[in-house]
Order: structure tokens, then C-alpha cells, then sequence
């Protein structure tokens, strides 16, 4: 027994020393692996938000983002298609655009790797893969997209493959807007455009900023700033920026651009006595907004650039309509150029020689055949020394 509890103790020993060993591998070890992270671009240094910053100068997000092939764009385009709103939700095919996304991802497309981010973020076509959607974005962080830097706000605030943290998140929000991002310069437009603060209910009273930003966001053509730039001039208080004809005019552009409580605005004030609109109750405009808003309910991706011929603004009139929805819908959206076709042999030739377009001709003769019926000859009428048949 005494041999046995002395080799114990030897081996308690041997075994003493060697833990705080392990403990110091193990903590640098850690140290290790944790100094590449801080320097991720999900933990970058960021300045913090400042919703009372004195002024924003305004820069656009084309001017940033990479340019991209044809051939990648092509593949970009073959998702969206396979994805559109137009399909069902069941006949949308998601495997198969994360495919095509990936292929021209590989390839530089900087829109196709955000939109294959956001099906790792759902697990739509992919398996559900948060921290795959955060080292796509950050790959184009790397590359200087504005609305990389945008979407990373909102993984920050959501808690979306990082740690969630509001002061991180529109901090990131801040750096996208000042690098250009449209979606980011709206967000926080919206948040400055009041005229007190109440950081409680997220919004502060940065109102000239905000406009800025809106304004800014707005010549990018997005639907958001739009909306957001219409409702608050709205009014009749020049010290407040407010203009009812602008935000009439804003609004309008913002059905072109795809967006939807734009159209609802519009439907509500021309069926409404509003100052913006007149004072003056137009059903028939009212309607045509209505239509267009229910359109944008169910296709986020319509977009109406031909919107003027059909429902101009006031004092224009309207043009005929004949109540259709697609008519409407059709006459607004944009123009799609027919493919050219290939000329038919001999559809560029001119006078006898020209052949229309689709027709050509035979390539053999085709033989001329006589019925009967329209002939008539008896034997009797034939003269067998003159050969030939003589019609009178």
C-alpha cells in the first residue's frame, strides 16, 4: 500500500508542474487566434455616429463600386430571373440562382455576391450559413462597396454572424453613407429628418443634414429616399424646407423608381382635399395610383419610367385608358427592344427581286398541275394532222 500512495504522489508530481504549462499554452494559443480577428473587417475601428454632425458632403456609390464583365452580368441576370417576383414563390428557383450568383461572384460581380449573401442569411437555396454571408460581405468590404459597408450594419444591428450592437451598427451605417451607399444615406435620413431628438423612439432633430442625405440618396435613384425626402417636405414652411410642389414631383418620381407608398401617397391625396394635390378631388388619378401600388405590393421590382404617358401630372391631362390593369401597367414600365432578327435570303433585296421578310423561296420548282375541270377536250376536236388543240 505505502508503494502504491508514494507512486501516486510521484505521479501527482509529475502532473502538478505541467498544468500551469498547459494553461499558458492554452491562453496564447488563444491570444493567437483572436489577433486576426480584430483586424477582420466585421471589427474594424469605426467613428462613432454622430447624429448631430454639423454638415454631409454627398458622393454616389457607382463612382466606388467595381466594375464587372459582361459574361458576369449575364450570369447575375439568369438568377434574378429565376428568382423574380413575377414567379410564384414555389416556382422560384433559389438552388439554382445561388449557382449562377456564385459563378459570377467568382467572377467580380459585387451584386451577385451580395445577393448570394442574403440566401446564406435565409437558407433560401442554400443551407442557412450566417458567418458565410458575413465573409462574403466583407470580401467586398475589402474591394470598398458602399453597400457592403451598408448591409454590415444591419448583420450589427440584427446580430446577424456577429455580436448585435446598435452603436457599431449605425456607425457602419455612417461610414456607407459618407462612401456613397444610397440604401445607407436614406436609413439615416430618415432617423435626422426630425425636429427634436428622442434617441428613445430612434430619431434626432438634424434636419439640414438630413435632407442632404435624402436628397443625395434620391438622385440615385432610390425609392426609399423618395418617399421619405416627399413626406417631409410636405407643408407649406419654407423655414422647414417644405414645398407641396416638390414633394408632388418627388413622389411621382418615386412610383418610377418602384416606390410603392409613394403610389399609395399620391392614391390617397388626389381622392382626398389635400393642399399638396390642389385642394381639388381627382378619382381618376386616384385610381391609377392605386393601380400601380397594388402592382408594386405584389412586384417590389417593377419600375415605371414611362409613367408620364400614362398618368401625367396635373395640369396635363389624362390620357384615354381603358380601365385594363396590364394596359396601364404595360404603357409604364420600360421599353424592351425586340431582338433583331436575321435577315430571310432575299428579305434585303429591292424591287421583284425583294422577298418578305420570313417567306422564302422553294428550292425546287414545284410543278404546275392542270385538273381537269378546267379544261375540257374532245377527242373529236383534235386533228391529228395538225397536232395541236385550237380554241375559238
Amino acid at each position: 500500500m505505502m508503494r502504491r500512495r508514494q507512486a501516486d504522489q510521484a505521479d501527482e508530481g509529475r502532473r502538478g508542474p505541467a498544468l500551469p504549462l498547459l494553461l499558458a499554452a492554452v491562453f496564447v494559443l488563444l491570444n493567437l487566434t483572436a489577433c486576426p480577428m480584430n483586424h477582420l473587417p466585421r471589427n474594424m475601428n469605426l467613428k462613432a455616429f454622430d447624429p448631430h454632425r454639423a454638415d454631409f458632403t454627398c458622393k454616389y456609390e457607382a463612382d466606388a463600386n467595381p466594375p464587372f464583365t459582361a459574361e458576369a452580368d449575364a450570369l447575375f441576370q439568369q438568377g434574378m430571373a429565376v428568382t423574380t417576383y413575377d414567379l410564384m414563390f414555389e416556382q422560384r428557383d433559389y438552388a439554382k440562382a445561388a449557382q449562377l450568383w456564385k459563378q459570377a461572384a467568382g467572377m467580380g460581380h459585387w451584386k451577385a455576391a451580395m445577393n448570394l449573401a442574403g440566401l446564406y442569411e435565409s437558407g433560401l437555396g442554400v443551407a442557412q450559413d450566417s458567418e458565410q454571408a458575413v465573409l462574403l460581405v466583407e470580401g467586398l468590404m475589402k474591394q470598398g462597396v458602399p453597400a457592403a459597408f451598408d448591409k454590415m450594419g444591419t448583420y450589427h444591428q440584427r446580430g446577424i454572424g456577429v455580436k448585435g450592437d446598435a452603436s457599431r451598427a449605425y456607425a457602419f451605417w455612417q461610414l456607407a453613407a459618407d462612401m456613397g451607399s444610397s440604401a445607407a444615406q436614406a436609413y439615416l435620413g430618415a432617423k435626422l429628418k426630425g425636429t427634436y431628438d428622442n434617441p428613445d423612439q430612434g430619431f434626432w432633430g438634424n434636419r439640414e443634414v438630413a435632407l442632404k442625405m435624402l436628397e443625395c440618396s434620391f438622385a440615385q435613384s432610390n425609392g426609399d429616399a423618395a418617399y421619405t425626402l416627399a413626406l417631409t417636405i410636405t407643408g407649406s414652411d419654407p423655414s422647414l424646407g417644405e414645398d407641396n410642389a416638390r414633394a408632388l414631383r418627388v413622389y411621382h418620381e418615386g412610383v418610377k423608381l418602384g416606390c410603392k407608398d409613394c403610389a399609395r401617397a399620391l392614391s390617397v391625396s388626389f381622392g382626398l382635399v389635400r393642399p399638396m394635390t390642389g385642394n381639388v378631388i381627382d378619382k381618376a388619378r386616384d385610381e391609377r395610383y392605386a393601380v400601380l401600388y397594388e402592382a408594386l405590393e405584389l412586384n417590389p421590382d417593377l419600375r415605371f419610367p414611362n409613367l408620364d404617358k400614362v398618368l401625367p401630372l396635373p395640369p396635363a391631362a389624362l390620357p384615354m385608358w381603358d380601365g385594363k390593369r396590364e394596359t396601364l401597367l404595360n404603357a409604364a414600365k420600360p421599353l424592351v427592344a425586340k431582338p433583331a432578327e436575321k435577315p430571310t435570303p432575299g428579305a434585303q433585296r429591292t424591287g421583284r427581286a425583294h422577298i418578305p421578310q420570313g417567306h422564302v423561296l422553294r428550292r425546287q420548282a414545284q410543278p404546275v398541275v392542270v385538273e381537269a375541270s378546267t379544261v375540257e377536250v374532245k377527242l373529236s376536236d383534235l386533228h391529228d394532222t395538225k397536232g395541236v388543240v385550237e380554241h375559238g
